[in-house]
């Protein structure tokens, strides 16, 4: 986020930080610019690029062996004025004994005038110097001033470093970040504007059902905001279309880089550039590089960018060719993802004695159908719920697992308690997969058998619970699952078997009563512990859904009376009256 810059001087800084990270590259302090110390002795052209601060890496990362002699950094989202892109260009070609500079310029007013402006002082020093518009965004197609300059920038400069080290003259230098820059398109999106560094809040504001639909590194609004579902997959796969639309591919193939914008996780940015690169590959397209990583961002915006380039013969070498700078891309591309096949696990033995359920129950019916639509409306719940005390992935997780249970039945035709045992015993991770497992594994011989085996599934909770507070060291009152569970396991030994008809509802009431308790205890167990009272006054995700499976339980067994416990709501927000 942009809360930590400096009140001023802020450019500066971080020019100094960058200097003292790479000794191979200087800091000039007054003009401001960063200059490479180690040029390749090949190398007959200075490279110069620059534009405003708050897209980094570029166009520092990129400063180095293999890319740019010079970077002129300007204020954030303000073009460098034309004294210090002269004085840097001026620099970079004498440290070489160069008397040719080429000027790499994102097409934007401020950096066209004063890049201009510093090629006529140049030239007046005796230096020849050309220049390199870089044009690729295709949301400003058609504009008054053009394409905006964005993400092919890395390509243009990493390909005319590599030529540049060839020894290249500038008039090749110059004809090829020409056709580079024409064979190159981006789009970019955003669901959350940049962070004002004056006003420390969103320099626009959108719903969480919008996402702005073309937007410019500066942070300028899109021309269009698109509302209603977002699915990531649609989202890439209209983008890629209307970028290969106005830049088709050739027989070369392409390289894509997809930046993140700001503060999209690496997570997201890797799911996009498989789903970028699935969709080249769907069209017969080869994909030489395939670059996703944080490249040219828009201070903390979170969005994507997806840039590709349509190859001509010879680029794909350049692309390869090694480099010294602070930033690393990556070479050509796998054509597919290696997977490997892991060796067959050892059996796994488990759960409790007892015939095997007589109601095998699909993933509609039964105690894991019950689970799987309590699930669908309490995961948004549980997800708040461990956010106030922990991470907040406990929803996914929990209902991820029950979903993930349900998909496999569906594919194997494994009874569904044995298959929320499987899954959360050998795919769910975290702390939920093998607690819940040791339940669900517990419970996988009795959930679903008709009549309910009342002696069976009160054995399998004690045992489960023996197992869980040996394994995770938790006793009743530490704020954690423990305190649904034992109350069910002691309730359903207790309730008298003249009433056999309405126990396992009782047992589900014990649990969610012991749930909501929970909101009034200071956490001694797991990360809820690590945040002391905060978490107090909301009851414990991981003790709600034991409640949650028992309440299951109750509406598999005794649905007539499964009524009588209170809405799914009350038990996660702990209102057990």
């Amino acid at each position: 986020m942009s809360y930590f810059l400096p009140a001023d001087e802020a450019v500066l800084t971080a020019g100094r930080g960058l200097a003292l990270t790479h000794p191979g590259i200087a800091l000039s302090v007054e003009p401001l610019y960063l200059l490479a110390r180690r040029p390749a002795p090949e190398r007959r052209v200075a490279l110069v690029a620059g534009g405003g601060a708050g897209h980094e890496p570029l166009h520092a990362g990129l400063l180095g062996p293999g890319g740019l002699d010079a970077v002129v950094p300007g204020a954030v989202f303000t073009s460098p004025g034309s004294a210090q892109i002269a004085a840097a260009s001026l620099a970079a070609a004498d440290l070489g004994g160069r008397g040719e500079v080429l000027h790499i310029v994102k097409n934007y007013t401020g950096d066209r005038i004063n890049f201009a402006l510093a090629a006529e002082q140049i030239r007046a020093a005796g230096i020849e110097v050309a220049e390199v518009v870089v044009d690729d965004d295709l949301a400003t197609d058609g504009t008054a001033a053009g394409r905006r300059g964005t993400g092919a920038t890395v390509v243009v400069e990493k390909l005319l470093g590599a030529l540049a080290d060839r020894g290249a003259g500038l008039d090749a230098l110059a004809e090829l970040g020409g056709r580079i820059a024409l064979a190159s398109r981006s789009l970019a999106v955003c669901a959350r504007a940049h962070t004002s560094p004056v006003l420390k809040s969103p320099a626009f504001h959108l719903r969480p059902d919008e996402l702005d639909y073309g937007v410019g590194i500066h942070g300028e609004r899109a021309a269009h905001t698109v509302t209603g579902p977002h699915g990531v997959e649609l989202l890439v796969a209209r983008m890629t279309g209307e970028l290969l639309a106005d830049v088709p591919a050739g027989p070369h193939g392409v390289i894509a880089v997809v930046s993140n914008l700001g503060s999209t996780s690496d997570l997201e940015i890797r799911i996009v550039s498989a789903l970028v690169h699935q969709q080249l590959r769907a069209r017969g397209i080869a994909v030489h590089a395939l670059a996703a990583g944080t490249y040219v961002t828009a201070l903390d915006m979170a969005g994507f960018s997806i840039t590709l380039t349509a190859l001509e013969p010879g680029w794909a070498e350049l692309w390869d060719a090694p480099t010294d700078t602070p930033l690393r891309l990556p070479g050509a591309a796998a054509a597919r993802a290696c997977e490997v096949t892991p060796p067959a696990p050892a059996p796994v033995t488990g759960g409790f004695p007892g015939r095997a359920a007589t109601d095998p129950a699909g993933p509609g019916g039964g105690f894991l159908g019950e689970l799987h639509r309590i699930c669908a409306l309490t995961h948004t719940d549980l997800t708040e719920l461990d956010q106030a005390s922990g991470d907040g992935d406990f929803g996914d997780n929990f209902c991820g697992g029950v979903a993930a249970a349900v998909r496999l039945v569906e594919r194997s035709g494994v009874p569904g308690a044995n298959a929320l045992a499987e899954t959360f015993r050998d795919r769910v991770g975290g702390s939920s997969g093998p607690l819940f497992g040791i339940l669900f594994t517990a419970l996988a011989t009795t959930a679903d058998r008709a009549p309910a085996d009342l002696p069976a599934i009160a054995a399998a909770l004690r045992q489960a619970l023996l197992r869980i507070t040996a394994l995770g060291g938790a006793v009743p009152g530490d704020r954690t699952l423990v305190d649904a569970l034992a109350p069910a396991a002691d309730t359903l030994e207790l309730t008298p078997t003249a009433d056999p008809g309405r126990t396992v509802t009782a047992a589900a009431r014990a649990a969610i009563e012991g749930a909501g308790a929970t909101a009034a205890l200071t956490a001694r167990r797991g990360r809820a512990s690590y945040t002391g009272d905060r978490s107090r006054g909301l009851p414990d995700p991981g003790a709600v859904a034991v409640a949650l499976v028992l309440t299951a339980l109750a509406r598999t067994h005794e649905p007539a009376l499964a009524g009588e416990l209170p809405a799914l709501r009350a038990i996660t927000r702990g209102d057990t009256r």
